[in-house]
């Protein structure tokens, strides 16, 4: 599981069926300690309604076909959370309701 900030949406007209109805993202991974970009940005299904620029927690793997709308379904990665807040050993760093783009 990592975190990441969702940077834009994927429409295919065209994709298997099992896909039809599912809403894709385009995530970047952030480091959790200062929500800075860490590595490549993924394409993830999102099973819970995440909007442009939230943070939010994706899982890969095996792991991405357990959640109800993704049951046997050929995905790799889902946004499976949006994140409220972080905080470490004290230190708030991201409050979903205060938070700022670039701040």
């Amino acid at each position: 599981m990592y975190a990441a900030r969702v940077i834009g949406t994927v429409v295919c007209t065209t994709k298997d069926e099992k896909l039809s109805g599912r809403k894709m993202q385009v995530v970047q991974p952030v480091n959790l300690l200062n929500l800075e970009d860490e590595g490549k940005p993924a394409v993830a299904i999102d099973t819970v309604g995440a909007g442009e620029s939230e943070i939010v927690l994706v899982v890969g793997g095996s792991s991405a076909r357990q959640t109800h709308l993704t049951n046997n379904t050929p995905v790799d990665a889902v946004i499976m959370a949006i994140v409220d807040y972080i905080d470490i050993e004290g230190n708030k760093i991201y409050d979903k309701h205060k938070w700022k783009a670039g701040v």
